[in-house]
């Protein structure tokens, strides 16, 4: 199949950096994903979440992050160069 002429990828599906064919796919999925009218929910949800409810709600999950591994450091404070 590397060598179908029929191919959209000339030379095979190999594309390297930057597959086209994937770019595609997720534009297409996440324009249904937001002509679906779930972003509206969603973001009207958010909107009426207590912000210290959403805090600890983040920290909680920050926690859980690093539960996952207990053999890597992680330090959530510093920015990542």
């Amino acid at each position: 199949m590397a060598n179908d002429p029929t191919s959209r990828h000339p030379g095979g599906d190999n594309q390297g950096e930057g597959d086209r064919e994937a770019a595609e796919n997720y534009n297409e999925a996440t324009r249904e994903f937001v002509q679906s009218g779930k972003v509206e929910k969603a973001a009207e949800r958010a909107a009426e979440q207590d912000p210290r409810e959403a805090g600890r709600s983040e920290r909680e999950g920050r926690e859980h992050a690093r539960e996952e591994d207990p053999a890597v450091h992680r330090d959530y404070e510093t920015p990542v160069k």
